[in-house]
């Protein structure tokens, strides 16, 4: 079965357009997701990126446009200034970490897709120990992966995943990692269909 290595942050406005996507693909293809929440605050410096907030103005206003876009686009609802963001994905990638140790990467996909439509289509914070509750119990998850995201060897799994991405050349969100060949941003997910044999 083939592999896709899925790098993300649940805070990724490209990564929430393109989510739902990439697991209809992967369902096409009978492909495996990999689910690797990962920290681009570590991957930034180490590729010669910046945050956001460091980004030329003309970058800037060029991905609120793009956002726009792709949005109408795809039919995907879309805040462009959400009320969260830019907020701390810490809590909410160990918890994606966590889910798809306890529960599998079905229902760790499942997570990750209903925390990118709380920061970008439900004004929600998913910095916020209630909302990350609530958000597991809406999926039907066990409360216990909310104490167990919080410990030393989910932690030491998200920076794991991290050192991967770092590694194989990863340096934005999302990016679809399939036998070694990387595709950055939702925007490439035709040639990942491609890549599958299901375009």
């Amino acid at each position: 079965m083939t592999t896709v290595a899925y790098c993300f942050t649940p805070v990724s406005p490209w990564a929430y357009l393109g989510h739902a996507r990439l697991v209809a693909l992967a369902q096409a293809a009978d492909a495996q997701v990999r689910v690797l929440p990962v920290d681009y605050g570590a991957i930034f410096p180490a590729s010669g990126g910046l945050p956001l907030a460091k980004r030329a103005p003309q970058r800037q206003a060029y991905r609120l446009v793009e956002l726009q876009r792709f949005s109408t686009h795809l039919g995907i609802p879309l805040n462009l200034h959400p009320a969260f963001f830019p907020t701390d994905p810490t809590a909410a990638s160990r918890l994606i970490v966590a889910v798809d140790e306890f529960d599998g990467p079905d229902a760790a996909l499942a997570l990750s897709g209903a925390l990118m439509r709380a920061v970008w289509a439900e004004q929600r914070n998913i910095a916020d120990a209630t909302t990350l509750a609530a958000i597991v119990q809406d999926c039907g998850l066990s409360a216990q992966r909310l104490v167990q995201a919080t410990e030393e060897a989910i932690a030491l799994r998200y920076a794991a995943n991290t050192q991967w991405a770092i590694e194989v050349g990863v340096f934005g969100a999302p990016s679809y990692v399939v036998d070694g060949e990387i595709f950055w941003g939702q925007d490439r997910l035709d040639f990942v269909a491609r890549r599958l044999g299901v375009a």
